[in-house]
C-alpha cells in the first residue's frame, strides 16, 4: 500500500470526491463550452470529431540522408507531421568540421551544417504540404532560414509554409543548458523570429514556448505551468516593445508540454493551462482576438520516465501517457519509443511508438466526445488547485522582476533541484515506486534481448568531409553578408533574421553564422 496519496506537485490525493469538494464551482466561469472562453475544455468546439491530433514523432539522426530516409518510411505509416531532431554541434552553433563537434556529430540529431543538408533532409518531401517542427533553439533563425529557402526552391511561396520553431531560450538557461549567447541577447533574436514570421510567415509558429524540459529536469506538473507561463510573458512582452499589438501575433504562440505518468494530474495541468493563459492574453495584455487567448500546445510523452530496467514496461508507461495528453486535448503528439533510455530509438520501436497514437485514435472512443472528464469532482477540484497555485508562482516571480531576471537570478533553477531532489529521495526511499526498478525487478531485466541502435562511423565521417567540401568550392560572398550581420547585431533595434537569411543565400554556414554574433555578442556564462 502507498504510504502517502499525493501528487508530484504535493497536492494531497484524498479517498473520496463529493459535490462538497465542489460546492463554490460555477460552470460557466470555470468550464464553459469547448471553443469558447475560458477554454478549459479544449480550443476547439468539436475537437477530435473535426480533426485528430497531429501525430508528430520526433526524428532525426546521423546524416541529412539517414533522416530523410527515417522521415519517409514514418510518412508512410501514416505519420501526420514532421519533427526534426538536430545534433549537438548544431544546436550550440558548430559545424560538423569543428574541433568542438567531435564525438556528437549525429548522435542525438541530425547534423545540419549547410543549406544543403537541409535540401536532402526534405528530398522528396513536399514542404508546402507538411508541417514541420524543429527542435532548436539558440541556432533557431538559421534553420528557419535553411527551411524557408529550401522550401522556395521548391516553388512554396514562404506564406504558406507550415510549422513551428522551438526557439525558447529561457528554459535552455533554466532547464536543459544548450545556450550560446547572454540572456538579454538571446531574448532579442527570438523576438525577432516572432516579429519575422507575424510579418512574413503568417501560418508559422514562431516559437514552442517549452514546459517540457523543465518537467524533464525535476519540475513538477505545478511549476511546469508556472515557469513555462511566466516565460511565455517575457517574451509577450519582448515582442510588444517593438510595437506590434499583441493581436498581431499572439495567436501563432504555441506550446510545448509533458505528460507525465501521474494520469490524473496531467489531465488536470492541461485543462487548468488553458485557462490560465486565456486570463493573461485577456487581463493581462488586453488582447481582442480570442484567437490570440487559446492554448495551442504539442505534448511528448515524458523521456524522464522510461527506464533501462525492463525496457519494454516503458510501452505500458508511454500508452497511458498518450491517453493523458489526448484527454487533456493536446493539439499534436509525439510518443516516446520503448528504447530510448538505452539509444537512439530502432525503426521497430519507432513504428510501435506510432501505432500507440494510433490505436487510441481509431479502436477506442477516447477522441469520440469533447473534454469527457469534464464534471468530475476529482477533476475539477484538482484542475482548480493546479490553477490556483501556478497563480502564486507567478506572483513570485513577477515581485522578482519577470522571468528573465529570474532566470537570471537562478531562481527557477534552485526550485526545479530542490524538487528533483525531493522526488529522487521518494524513490530511493520506495515511497515511490518504479516497477522493475525499485519494486518488482526481474531477474533478467530484459534490456540484453533490447536491440541497440548505433550509428555508422562511416557515415559521420562522410558529414564531415562533406562540409569541408562545400566550404572549398563557393565563393567569397558569404564574408560581406556576414560583416552586415555583424554591424545590425550591434544594434539593439535591428531585426537580424532578414540578415541571416543573406547569409544563407551567400552560402555561410550554420557555424560562422554563429560565430559572427558570437564576436559581437559573447556567450553567456552560467558561473
Amino acid at each position: 500500500m502507498k504510504k502517502k496519496y499525493i501528487t508530484s506537485s504535493g497536492i494531497e490525493i484524498k479517498e473520496l470526491y463529493t459535490d462538497e469538494d465542489l460546492k463554490d464551482f460555477n460552470p460557466k466561469e470555470k468550464l464553459g463550452l469547448p471553443g469558447q472562453p475560458p477554454f478549459t475544455r479544449g480550443v476547439y468546439p468539436n475537437m477530435y470529431r473535426g480533426r485528430l491530433w497531429t501525430m508528430r514523432q520526433y526524428a532525426g539522426f546521423g546524416t541529412a540522408r539517414q533522416t530523410n530516409e527515417r522521415f519517409r518510411y514514418l510518412l508512410s505509416q501514416g505519420q501526420t507531421g514532421l519533427s526534426l531532431a538536430f545534433d549537438l554541434p548544431t544546436q550550440l552553433g558548430y559545424d560538423a568540421d569543428h574541433p568542438m563537434a567531435e564525438g556528437e556529430v549525429g548522435k542525438v540529431g541530425v547534423s545540419v551544417s549547410t543549406i544543403e543538408d537541409i535540401r536532402e533532409v526534405f528530398e522528396g518531401i513536399d514542404q508546402g504540404k507538411v508541417s514541420t517542427s524543429m527542435t532548436i533553439n539558440a541556432t533557431a533563425a538559421i534553420l528557419l532560414a535553411f527551411y524557408t529557402l529550401v522550401a522556395e526552391e521548391k516553388g512554396a511561396d514562404r506564406r504558406i509554409l507550415r510549422g513551428t520553431l522551438q526557439n525558447d531560450m529561457l528554459k535552455e538557461f533554466a532547464a536543459r543548458g544548450n545556450y550560446i549567447y547572454p540572456v538579454d541577447e538571446s531574448v532579442k533574436l527570438a523576438g525577432d523570429i516572432i516579429e519575422f514570421t507575424a510579418k512574413y510567415m503568417p501560418k508559422w509558429n514562431p516559437i514552442s514556448i517549452s514546459g517540457y524540459h523543465y518537467r524533464e529536469a525535476g519540475a513538477t506538473a505545478v511549476q511546469e505551468l508556472a515557469f513555462t507561463f511566466a516565460d511565455a510573458i517575457a517574451y509577450v512582452e519582448e515582442v510588444r516593445r517593438r510595437g506590434l499589438d499583441v493581436d498581431a501575433f499572439a495567436a501563432r504562440l504555441s506550446f510545448f508540454f509533458s505528460a507525465q505518468i501521474t494520469f490524473f494530474e496531467e489531465i488536470a495541468k492541461f485543462r487548468a493551462a488553458r485557462r490560465i493563459w486565456y486570463r493573461i492574453m485577456k487581463e493581462r495584455f488586453g488582447a481582442r482576438n480570442p484567437k490570440s487567448m487559446r492554448l495551442r500546445f504539442h505534448t511528448q510523452t515524458a523521456g524522464s520516465s522510461l527506464t533501462a530496467q525492463e525496457p519494454l514496461n516503458n510501452v505500458v508507461r508511454t500508452a497511458l501517457e498518450a491517453l493523458a495528453a489526448v484527454l487533456g486535448g493536446t493539439q499534436s503528439l509525439h510518443t516516446n519509443s520503448y528504447d530510448e533510455a538505452l539509444s537512439l530509438p530502432t525503426e521497430e520501436s519507432v513504428l510501435l511508438a506510432l501505432r500507440t497514437q494510433q490505436i487510441i485514435a481509431y479502436e477506442t472512443d477516447v477522441p469520440d466526445t469533447v473534454d469527457p472528464l469534464a464534471g468530475s469532482y476529482f477533476i475539477e477540484t484538482l484542475t482548480n488547485e493546479i490553477e490556483e497555485r501556478v497563480w502564486e508562482y507567478l506572483e513570485r516571480i513577477d515581485a522578482l522582476g519577470g522571468a528573465v531576471e529570474a532566470v537570471k537570478r537562478k531562481y527557477f533553477q534552485q526550485e526545479i533541484e530542490e524538487s528533483a531532489y525531493r522526488y529522487q529521495k521518494e524513490v530511493e526511499a520506495g515511497e515511490r515506486i518504479i516497477v522493475g526498478v525499485n519494486a518488482f525487478k526481474s531477474e533478467r531485466g530484459g534490456s540484453s534481448e533490447i536491440e541497440i541502435f548505433r550509428l555508422p562511423e562511416e557515415e559521420i565521417r562522410r558529414q564531415i568531409e562533406r562540409v569541408k567540401e562545400y566550404k572549398r568550392r563557393r565563393g567569397k560572398e558569404h564574408v560581406k553578408a556576414l560583416k552586415e550581420l555583424q554591424r545590425a547585431a550591434k544594434s539593439r533595434d535591428e531585426n537580424l533574421v532578414p540578415y541571416i537569411f543573406e547569409c544563407v543565400k551567400a552560402k555561410a554556414t550554420l557555424g560562422e553564422i554563429s560565430d559572427a554574433l558570437r564576436e559581437v555578442w559573447g556567450t553567456y556564462d552560467a558561473s
